[in-house]
């Protein structure tokens, strides 16, 4: 029996960073939202790009359905911060307008998936009702305000199964569309804050490449291939047609096809139970997708998908990111492409066995990989700090020598994501990036960011970032204490994410001397050995650092050594 999408168990791609800061006695100066209000809310969509059929009248892979997690925070005067729970405040989701002027509020006549949601999903749905009957803010049975649900085993709001398209309420094309998440008062429905999320959606997943009339996978003579002059739709066609000749089908007549019908995808098995039905004996959704298409040859004899090839040779030939920015977020900017962390086609398929700790549990160790499970891991690439991170063959190092610039081990036929001894970046045990939790119960992505679109997002304009600016006032990772805690109430201590010193302690009287004193180590491990330096102690924003005699002003992106101000300590 199918079961409604999962794209909780989509695949991403995950960062952390420990990003060091100023020192104490500083104050931000970056552009955007002051830090105020006793409420924040911290929110993200669990995977950076969700795609969705372009057509579902032939066959359907992907229903519009996204995911947005929320944490709240209230900041108290004088105390430490409170995670806010569902037993005390409600959240909900509303439209909102990004800076450009578009706002998407509606989804109805976006898409044609609700004239065939019944022959693909058996699902019955009034149009703009999803999957798990959430809406649109104005499709729902009570237009406006949608509400969200607590989570109490992950310790967050949710909202699973958004129904939204990529085209705006102009009809214009907008796959970075935002939401406004918003805490409210219990009983009352009143506003106590809200920050703005990209909602992220793409249609452009295509098979046009090779399965047009014409193309590779579509030239065969004698055979009727499409002649409809929509070209997406024609490969469509032409896809069923293949699998019909190959296959001994007849999927033409079936149409619409729901691929999971046969072909089991995690992310489509909300209940978690496995293949059943049709989908026993049948390779994975993945494996068809990914092994099988990574074994096509072109008619030289080179893969269709080389295994060294760029991310527009391989991922972009079907996945968002021609038009659309799938991976758009720190990594991009670093220069990664999905292979450095998901591997090739054929790794992506699970075509060889992973290696001791590349499953995400264990379970699938000496096995192939499990779609949407076993995935690349923050450690796999930040596998340590300055005086402790893997070393050794099969490794590739960035420039800085403490982060590696690959997940998996260049003698690793299936790429298995790299596990770090130390956790100083790991995620919880057995336990993927979007459902991790650390400092305070806070989740990951709550200062990190979506997975594919980590903070901050290279252009500086791009919608992603704006929930960062909104929250501490600039783009990129949430590093200000005062976005949560009351300034002036912290100590000079490490007890902040990844083992930080707050960036707004009094570091100007002796504390951080005091600190390096009772245990060099422990500065070392951003700063470096020789206290000179690292890129785990960059500036996160402009800022003036108040010494005892002079003002010294530190730039974003600066890294912080000790003789920036003095000699360093012997």
């Amino acid at each position: 029996m199918l079961r409604p999408p999962r794209p909780e168990l989509l695949v991403f791609l995950l960062v952390a960073s420990c990003g060091g800061g100023g020192g104490g006695g500083a104050s931000g100066s970056g552009s955007g939202t002051s830090i105020t209000g006793d409420y924040k809310v911290f929110a993200a969509n669990d995977l950076g790009m969700h795609c969705i059929d372009e057509d579902f009248s032939t066959f359907g892979m992907l229903p519009p359905f996204n995911v947005v997690n929320a944490q709240i925070v209230r900041r108290t005067t004088g105390g430490s911060p409170r995670l806010e729970s569902g037993f005390t405040l409600d959240a909900s989701y509303s439209a909102t307008r990004d800076p450009g002027g578009s706002i998407t509020t509606t989804s109805v006549g976006k898409t044609n998936f609700w004239e065939h949601v019944a022959a693909l999903f058996g699902a019955a749905l009034s149009p703009g009702v999803g999957l798990t009957g959430l809406s649109m803010p104005a499709d729902g049975p009570a237009p406006g305000p949608q509400a969200m649900t607590w989570d109490a085993a992950r310790g967050w709001f949710r909202a699973f199964g958004i129904p939204i398209t990529n085209t705006d309420d102009a009809g214009a094309d907008n796959p970075y569309p935002l939401l406004a998440i918003e805490a409210r008062e219990a009983g009352t429905g009143r506003v106590l804050a809200h920050t703005d999320v990209v909602v992220p959606v793409s249609n452009e997943t295509e098979c046009r490449a090779c399965h047009a009339t014409g193309e590779i996978a579509a030239d065969t003579p004698g055979v009727a291939w499409s002649q409809v002059a929509d070209p997406e739709l024609q490969a469509r066609r032409n896809v069923l047609l293949l699998h019909d000749l190959h296959a001994g089908t007849n999927l033409q007549a079936s149409q619409p096809v729901l691929c999971a019908s046969c072909h089991y995808s995690h992310a489509l098995d909300l209940a978690g139970t496995g293949p059943a039905g049709a989908q026993v004996g049948h390779d994975t959704f993945s494996a068809v997708m990914h092994a099988f298409h990574g074994r096509q040859l072109d008619d030289s004899g080179a893969p269709l998908f080389p295994p060294q090839g760029s991310t527009l040779a391989t991922c972009y030939q079907c996945h968002p990111g021609r038009i659309t920015e799938c991976l758009r977020g720190a990594m991009k900017s670093a220069g990664l492409s999905c292979r450095e962390c998901h591997g090739d086609m054929l790794d992506v398929g699970g075509e060889d066995d992973l290696a001791q700790g590349g499953s995400l549990d264990g379970a699938a160790d000496f096995a192939p990989r499990r779609p949407w499970l076993d995935l690349p891991r923050c450690q796999s690439c930040h596998t340590g700090d300055a005086l402790d991170h893997l070393r050794g063959p099969g490794l590739v190092p960035a420039a800085d020598g403490i982060r590696l610039r690959q997940a998996w081990r260049t003698d690793d036929p299936a790429a298995s994501p790299i596990l770090a001894v130390n956790r100083r970046f790991a995620e919880n045990p057995d336990t993927l990036y979007r459902d991790s939790t650390g400092h305070g119960g806070m989740a990951c992505w709550a200062c990190h960011g979506s997975p594919h679109a980590e903070w901050p997002v290279e252009d500086a304009g791009a919608n992603d970032n704006l929930a960062a600016i909104q929250l501490q006032g600039h783009s990129g990772v949430i590093m200000e204490c005062a976005t949560c805690h009351e300034p002036g109430t912290l100590a000079a201590s490490l007890g902040g994410p990844h083992g930080m010193h707050p960036v707004d302690a009094g570091w100007a009287d002796e504390s951080h001397g005091r600190l390096y004193r009772r245990d060099p180590a422990a500065c070392q491990v951003c700063h470096g050995a020789n206290l000179e330096g690292t890129p785990l102690a960059r500036v996160a924003a402009d800022r003036d650092f108040r010494g005892e005699e002079e003002s010294r002003p530190l730039r974003r992106g600066q890294v912080v050594s000790c003789d920036l101000c003095h000699s360093p300590p012997r």
